[in-house]
């Protein structure tokens, strides 16, 4: 029988790695084309690596829960006959590490110039994507790094050792003291458990929608700035085309991609909303990558990214809209389809609230939560003097860092993109 190996699949541009979550075949196990043969997860997906032979398992080169480098060797399968190789399909999953809470942004890898300064310098020691952004926000060198012990695979620095480092760092401010003293552990708040209260241990989604709502915390002062719009004509507009655009399109339009429409225009407004920060640098976007929150069964929500929003039409916004949901909630995205992100939208209205403080989608520097849409009492200006009438309103709330982004800039774009909804062309055709 020839011996076939079984690659850890390309799972995206940026993905360099993923960790190994469950194997489903175990040595010894009949295998057949394309059954799973195990569970992976990276920083944005969690997969399935399919077999692209039938055979019997022979064995592991990996642990559960070790880190794999894309492209490694990751079982041998015994098989008769076998083709030419070629690159493993996968099938994803959205699970724990990508289901993410509105208010919980991911932490991303797609800045290449983060890294640029490890990378500068030599390493026999392996860090991923990840660890260097984290390295070089918090400035720290790869001598430091050379010396933290990672409790990964062979010793690999991880995420969590980083950051628990970090946690612990002294300030370079604080003096160190002349003799050592009892550690003090800072109190942290009480709590009992009765006989009927149940203790749920985090699972591994959790505990990364901790850290990321943590880092994002602490890496960006957050402001939060409000608008109220009056979208009647859109909300009529959409009651007048909806009908008619389905039959012509097979699409649903909803308010998404009229959203998205005006954020990606009030961006070219104000294009300094579309950036990053590099420690003392600022990364000005050239493309408008917009992320989304979208609902799964669960109840939870991911984020993928339409690229280049700002090059569709409402149409094409609308069909991007409608086929990422639907993966999404299907478990079909691909890892390239939430990440490289340049700006959020998060439309809290559909969970009825009318107005929220999201957190920062890091590295980006802001993100929009639209409302409800509820008919309210309002005052009018005619000719003939003001009036009341019912109209269709909303909020409009834009979190933003404030390390880069000032309320005039913020408090601007969030009114230019109340003003581009308000201002909807009644009669328009698409």
């Amino acid at each position: 029988m020839a011996q076939y190996e079984l690659l850890l699949p390309k799972m995206g541009e940026s993905v360099a790695e993923a960790t190994v979550i469950k194997w489903i075949k175990q040595p010894g196990d009949k295998v057949e084309l394309d059954d799973t043969i195990l569970e992976i997860a990276t920083d944005k997906v969690d997969s399935e690596v399919p077999s692209p032979v039938a055979g019997t398992l022979v064995r592991h080169l990996y642990r559960e829960d070790e880190v794999v480098q894309v492209g490694s060797i990751i079982a041998i399968i015994d098989t008769e006959d076998i083709d030419e190789p070629t690159e493993v399909p996968f099938v994803n999953q959205i699970k724990e590490e990508d289901i993410l809470e509105s208010n919980a942004p991911a932490i991303t890898e797609d800045l290449p110039t983060a890294q640029d300064s490890l990378e500068s310098e030599s390493s026999h020691r392996f860090y991923s994507p990840l660890v260097k952004n984290i390295a070089n926000q918090e400035n720290i060198s790869l001598p430091e790094l050379e010396g933290l012990k990672g409790t990964g695979a062979d010793g690999r620095l991880t995420k969590d050792d980083l950051l628990s480092y970090i946690s612990n760092k002294p300030s370079k401010d604080s003096p160190k003291p002349l003799v050592s003293e009892p550690t003090i552990t800072a109190n942290k708040p009480a709590y009992s458990v009765s006989g009927g209260d149940e203790v749920i241990e985090m699972d591994r989604m959790r505990r990364l929608i901790a850290d990321h709502m943590v880092m994002s915390a602490s890496t960006a002062p957050h402001v939060t700035s409000f608008v109220e719009a009056d979208v009647t004509n859109l909300v009529l507009w959409r009651e007048r085309v909806k009908v008619s655009f389905e039959k012509r399109e097979g699409e649903k339009i909803t308010f998404t991609p009229i959203f998205i429409e005006a954020v990606t225009k009030a961006i070219k407004d104000f294009p300094m909303i579309n950036v990053s920060v590099n420690g003392t640098q600022i990364i000005k976007k050239r493309d408008i990558n917009i992320g989304m929150a979208a609902a799964l069964p669960s109840g939870n929500l991911i984020v993928p990214v339409i690229k280049n929003a700002d090059q569709l039409n409402l149409v094409g916004l609308t069909k991007s809209v409608n086929d990422l949901a639907d993966r999404a909630r299907n478990s079909k995205l691909k890892p390239d389809e939430t990440q490289n992100g340049t700006f959020t939208l998060t439309n809290v209205g559909s969970f009825g609230n009318v107005m929220g403080t999201p957190i920062i989608n890091q590295p980006q520097v802001a993100i929009l939560a639209v409302g409800a849409i509820k008919k309210k009492p309002a005052v009018l200006e005619t000719e003939f003097g003001d009036v009341i009438a019912i109209r269709h309103m909303m909020f409009l709330s834009l979190s933003y860092d404030h390390r880069v982004v000032d309320g005039a800039l913020g408090g601007s774009f969030v009114r230019r993109v109340a003003d581009y909804l308000e201002n909807w062309d009644i009669n328009r055709e698409i």
